[in-house]
This record gives C-alpha cells, structure tokens and sequence, in this order.
C-alpha cells in the first residue's frame, strides 16, 4: 500500500516540503539471496570449552565425506598468513583457533561444500581433542594476581587490557574533600546484544583469471572492510569490490570483521570459486560483537541544596578474549567520558580500565556512540539517588544542575565542548506533555493505599557524528565522510555516499537533502551507497553519524554544484554572475524579475551551451571533516506500575521528547525514536546474556535472549524540541542513537522511584519481575 505523502508537521524547522514514501519500499538484495554460479557453502565449527589447549585437530573423516571441497583450520590459514587479524581497537585476533580456545563458540576449523547441510554434516566428524584450562568470567578475578592468564600471545603477562582516563583527577578529589554531600553508587550494565533480524554472511568470490575479490557482506562500512581485507590477504586494494546489499538491521554488530568474512575469503582464494557463509542465529550472539558489560561505580559531591560539584567515575570493561571493541584509537573506551550529562559540573574525573576474560570479544556500539550509552545510563541513575538521599523531585533537581541555554559552546571538565542545547526547554515540554503534577498527585494517592507507581526521568546529552578527523579514526582511517553527485542533462540527479543505511530511510533523507539545495524534487534524486566501485570513500553508518557527517557532506557537494551551475546560469541569463539570484526554486537576473532559469535548465545547458571558461558537465565530490561533534539530547519519561503478587513491571506511558536539530524528515526521526525505543525497554527489562562459572554462555539464541514482540512494546508517545548545531551545514545533529541512549535510565528510575518508600535505591538491569518480587517478598509485601 503507497504512503499517502502529506506536508510535514510543524515540529521545528525542516528543510523538506514533502514526506517522501520511498523509505518504505524494500529493493535490492539480501547476502543471504546471493546465488553465484559454482558457489560453495561453508559452516564453521566452533568450540564447546571456554578455555581449552588444542592437542590435535583430525579433519581427514570431513574430507571424505559427501560433498565436500575443502576443509580449513587455524594451521592452515597460519600458512596463509591469515591465522590472526587485526581488531577494529588495536589488538589482534584469532580466525581459526590456534593452540587453544578462549571462549566458547570461538570458531576452530571450517568446512566448506556443495551444500550448507553437506558443510554442517561434515563438522560432526571432525575430532578435536581439548584439555581443559581454568576458566575466567569474573574481569574483577582476571585482575587478580593469580589469575590465569588468557593471552599468551602477549608480551603484557595479564588480563589488564589498558588503563585511560580524562578529567582532572587532582581537582575533582579537591571538590570531593569539600563537599558536604556525597553519594556513591556501583552500576552494572549488563552485556547486551545488537541481534538484527538478520545475522551476519558473506559471499566471497575470487576470480583466478582476473585475480580480483567481489566480496558481498552485510557491512555497515564496506570501505573499511575492502581495507581490511586488502591488508590481510594482500590482495591490491583496487581488485577488491565490497558490495553490502540490503541489510537486515546492524546496530553495530555489522561494523566489524569478523572470522567467518575472513575463512570465507581464504576458501575462496584456495578453490577459485565463490564460497557463502551465513552464520546461525547462535553464532551471531554467542560469537558476534557484544554491547556494554561495564561494572561502573559512580559518585557525586554536591552542596545540601542539589547543586552538583564533582563527578568521580572508575569502570572496570569486560572485553572478553580479544579486545574488538569499535572505538575510535585515541578513545579505547570511546566516548565514555560524557558521562556528565546535561549537567554543570565544576570537576570531573573518569578512568577506565579493560580487562580480557573467557567470553566472547567485541564491544560495539550498539545503538550508541562508542558507549555513551553506558554514559547516560550511569549519570542518570546517580542523579536520581542523590536527589532520593536529598528529598528533591527528581526534576527539580535537573533544573538546579542543567548547562544553561546562555553557556553553549560549553566546555565540559572532561573536555568535550557541546555545540548548543536548552536542556530547560526541552524537559519543561516534556512534564507538561506527561502531566507532571497530576501524576505525582496520583502516585501520592496509590501510595497510600500500598500500591506502587513510579515515575522516571532521563535527561541525556548524546554525542555523535564521527568525526573530526584530528581526534577520530578507525584503524588509522580518518573518520570524514563523502559524498559524489551527477546531474544529468536532463535535471536528474544520482548521489552516492560513502556510507550504508540499515533501515534509516537514507534514500529518502539524503534524497531530500540535495533536492532542497538543488531546487530539484526528491523523486529527481537516486542514492546509491554500499558498493566501492562506485561509492567515494567513507567510514560507514554506525554512532549517529549518517546525517551529521555524510548529510553534511551531501548538502555541502550539492552547494558546490550550485555555485558552477550559478556560472551557467549568468550565462543563460546574459548577466553577470554577481547579479544571479538563487531564491532556493530558480535562478535570476537582478532586477529583472520575470528572468529566470530553473535548475533543470542549467543541467541540459552543462552539456549543451557551456560558456567559455567552465568545464561541460555537472556533478562534484565533497569529502566533509566535521569540525566537531554534534550533541543531540532529550527529556524522557516513564510512568510505571508494579504488580504486587508477582512483580511484573507494566508501563503505562513513556514520553520522549528528542532534540536533533534541524528536522528533515518528521516520519523517519519518529520511527528510529519508536525502534530505539523498543530496544531500550528490551535492555531494560528482558535482555541480558550471562555466563557460569565454566564459561558457558547462557543465553545464545532467541530461546534464551529475549526480544520484545508487538505485545510487550508499549506504546510510544513522541515530541521534539530544535536547537540547531551552529557548525553543521543544515543545523543536524542526528537521533538514530538517542532512544537507546536515553531510555534505560528513564525505565529504571521509574522502577526505583515505585519501590522507594521500602528504601530500595538501586536495582541493576534487566529489571526482571522475579527481581521485583523478591525486593517486595523481604519487605513482606506478597507474602
């Protein structure tokens, strides 16, 4: 069924005319939907022990079973020279496991044949022969010093990973040893996962006679990946094609290499024919990149009337058996450090220190920037304790500490510098929306009568945008983003960037973008992404930065088409060009009104009456370096009630109110709102994949790691408030993050807020109702 395209709301400035329905249609192809002539299935067996030496690997009973081609283990790419590779933080990383495991379903051989059921049958008769080695899930115990240590194949002789910090620690203990009120809370962000509908695969296709790599993957950054690949296999960098089709949700878990991409090539390299993996369900969380897994401890000095002083902060990271994590290199704990928040702190100090254990490796970015989410989640909640301790409405207690609308350019004690916000504004819009007053009346009356409601507060400062490159890289790679556009002669446009959508709505978004600076509507405009033979180089769709980096870089490649296309126009006009007026629509002479020529005109003129001295055509590449980042936030929300007999959690209403800047597209800001939203309340209330004492993962698929459906979302109410970022070409600032950013806070301070006349204070996530229950149980209130 068409969308039925109506103007767009009035919710703060957008630079659009029309909603655009073209985000709705799915084209393309999945990896999954890739047939190739003469392609081989590969399935990759993996282990069943945490940590376990490997005396012998016996692969001969596979090779002779039905079907199949080739089988590979961690010796054999060893001869390759690809039995290691290098992680998107620095370290380094085993393919096929080489002496020993160190996690379970760490990947140990592969097979690959006629058929996938052929490839996984084979698996089975492959015999290896473990010794068992002790096992450490603990990061706490892997700092010991007896501990065992889990990377020999480091010259460090410890599980320690890296110690940073940011902050003046010197000040923010003199702020401490003053302040007459302190609070201190330790927080566990459990480990999460991305788990998109659709997992991770690949199609690797070497062409023996061309000697060139056609690599398909489901890639948020297929330029990094084409990278990689070229410096692990030492194929040329110009004879390797990366095409990402369409993508079933990324999330972060698509943004890195992984094993299974890199076995895939070298079989392909090996058979000279194209080789497919898709990976299970279980391979993709028990073995993919995980989120979170920080054990933080906070604590804030203030003055007895809730103004705020210093912010202390020591986390300890899980990182599991490689340190894969997706940061920028001179962030290892990327942007933690925003852990202030919204708030006007005179010191701050933070250190983080990561530690290897027997789990599986990784740490994206899931639905966040480089683990702001982390950030948000622990000021948020410390904040709300301390104004538990001091008596304070929870809201009041934000107005007392928020950075002022007049203090933006903001220089936060860790360093960041906020470009704009009015963090006043937009939580004075959202209790008004909620019926602040009106539900603490009502919570005052249920309390009497032993029932329990709560109501939860999130105000977060989100920081995305990847980039600059001074500051931001990826593998060395500095983190800009570009964009190329051609106008046709006949005013249609094609826009490739270097970036790759996961269900954003790009193709409407950037659509709209160059329409708006090109006076064109956005059906006149295709965009083409994912594919390195055609695309300019960029780093990628993940952290917010799709609109704040490659939006920017489209809008401002299409102003440089705009300023050629001004020439052509005086020169159609008979004028000159000082005298040509772009009134966003047509150009036209001064003072004569009734001149003009649209822009469609100037594209036919480009390759038909060029005027002397400028170049035929019209198209143009802009590679855009930000010159900072961009910090969206929001005021979320919850109003909750706990069921006493069973401590089921319902939430009744959950408001967001986001400000992303300059809005372009209403609809598709509202639906990563809506997903983001979900995926927070799945965090908050059901997600969590825990580990026993043997390094058994506990939760490796969807039987045992929850994912809400229809039934279990709430429902989301939305609105916006719009402070334009003063360095962003179009005021953007980006949203796709924020939702998840902000949620999880705003759902627990919500529980905790129902449960704090027993004087409960804290509950780690996920907040499951045997949790719940048992909290009310020792008070005796379901007994």
């Amino acid at each position: 069924m068409a969308l039925q395209q109506t103007e767009l709301r009035p919710m703060g400035k957008s630079i659009a005319r029309k909603e655009d329905p073209r985000f709705l249609r799915g084209k393309g192809r999945y990896v999954d939907d890739v047939i190739l002539p003469n392609m081989l299935y590969m399935a990759i067996l993996r282990s069943p022990y945490a940590h376990a030496r490997i005396r012998r690997i016996d692969t001969s009973a596979a090779l002779a079973a039905p079907g199949v081609k080739l089988v590979l283990t961690g010796e054999d790419l060893a001869k390759m020279n690809l039995a290691w590779m290098p992680t998107l933080n620095g370290d380094q990383q085993m393919v096929l496991a080489v002496d020993k495991v160190l996690f379970q379903y760490q990947e140990v051989a592969a097979v690959v044949a006629e058929t996938r059921a052929q490839a996984e049958d084979a698996l089975q008769l492959i015999e290896v022969d473990y010794e068992p080695l002790p096992v450490v899930v603990d990061p706490f115990k892997a700092l010991e010093p007896d501990a065992p240590i889990l990377r020999e194949d480091r010259e460090k002789k410890s599980n320690h990973i890296w110690h940073w910090e940011s902050g003046d620690r010197e000040e923010t203990e003199n702020v401490f040893r003053d302040a007459p009120v302190v609070v201190k809370q330790d927080v566990r962000f459990q480990r999460v996962h991305p788990s998109p509908l659709e997992p991770c695969g690949c199609v690797a296709d070497y062409n023996t006679a061309t000697g060139r790599l056609t690599f398909y993957v489901t890639s948020q950054a297929p330029h990094v990946h084409r990278t990689v690949i070229a410096m692990l296999s030492g194929i040329p960098e110009h004879q390797i094609r990366v095409i990402s089709p369409d993508i079933g949700g990324g999330f972060g878990n698509k943004v890195g290499v992984y094993p299974g991409y890199v076995v895939a090539v070298a079989a392909s390299l090996k058979l000279g024919v194209p080789v497919k993996w898709i990976e299970t369900r279980t391979e993709n969380i028990a073995s993919t990149s995980f989120a979170r897994d920080f054990h933080m401890t906070c604590e804030i000095a203030a003055r007895e009337d809730g103004k705020v002083l210093g912010l202390r902060v020591k986390t300890i990271a899980d990182h599991g058996a490689f340190d894969a994590a997706a940061n920028p290199t001179k962030f290892p704990a990327g942007l933690f450090n925003i852990v202030t928040g919204s708030y006007d702190f005179k010191a701050a100090f933070v250190e983080v220190d990561a530690v290897y254990t027997n789990k599986a490796p990784g740490g994206v970015a899931y639905r966040c920037s480089f683990r702001v989410t982390e950030a948000a989640y622990l000021i948020e909640r410390t904040m709300d304790i301390l104004a538990q301790r001091l008596k304070i409405d929870p809201a009041e207690l934000r107005f007392r500490n928020f950075i002022r609308k007049d203090q933006f350019p903001y220089k936060s004690p860790t360093g960041w510098v906020y470009d704009s916000g009015d963090y006043e504004k937009t939580l004075k819009l959202a209790l008004e929306r909620i019926g602040y007053d009106e539900l603490r009346k009502e919570q005052a009356e249920k309390r009497a009568r032993g029932e329990f409601m709560g109501i939860g507060i999130s105000t977060f400062t989100e920081i995305v945008g990847g980039g600059p490159k001074n500051t931001f890289d990826i593998l060395g790679i500095k983190m800009f983003d570009s964009a190329e556009i051609r106008v046709h002669p006949t005013g249609k446009v094609i826009a490739r960037l270097g970036v790759r959508h996961q269900g954003q709505g790009h193709e409407t978004t950037f659509a709209q973008i160059i329409a708006e600076e090109l006076g064109l509507s956005a059906d006149d405009v295709l965009i083409e992404e994912g594919d390195t033979d055609t695309a300019p180089y960029g780093l990628g769709t993940y952290a917010s930065r799709s609109t704040p980096t490659a939006g920017a870089a489209a809008a401002l490649c299409a102003r440089r088409i705009r300023e050629k296309a001004r020439k052509i126009a005086a020169h159609l006009l008979e004028v000159g060009e000082d005298d040509v007026v772009w009134d966003g629509t047509a150009f036209s002479a001064k003072g004569l009104p009734g001149k003009s020529v649209t822009m469609k005109d100037v594209a036919f003129a480009a390759y038909t009456d060029v005027p002397d001295g400028v170049e035929p055509g019209l198209e143009a590449t802009y590679y855009y370096d930000p010159p900072n980042l961009t910090f969206p936030h929001g005021a979320y929300i919850a109003v909750v009630d706990i069921d006493k007999g069973t401590g089921a959690v319902k939430v009744r209403r959950f408001l967001a109110v986001d400000d992303c800047g300059n809005v372009i597209n209403p609809m598709i800001v509202e639906g990563q709102v809506h997903g983001g939203l979900t995926e927070g309340f799945a965090i908050a209330f059901m997600q969590d994949i825990p580990y026993d004492s043997n390094g058994n993962c506990l939760a490796p698929n969807w039987m045992d790691y929850l994912v809400p459906t229809a039934l279990d979302t709430p429902h989301w109410e939305t609105d916006r408030t719009v402070t334009p970022s003063p360095h962003h070409p179009i005021g953007a600032k980006g949203v796709g993050e924020s939702p998840n950013v902000g949620s999880p806070a705003a759902f627990v301070n919500a529980v905790v807020d129902a449960l704090s006349p027993l004087g409960v204070e804290h509950i780690d996530m996920p907040l499951y109702p045997w949790k719940i229950w048992k909290i009310l149980r020792e008070h005796g209130i379901n007994e």
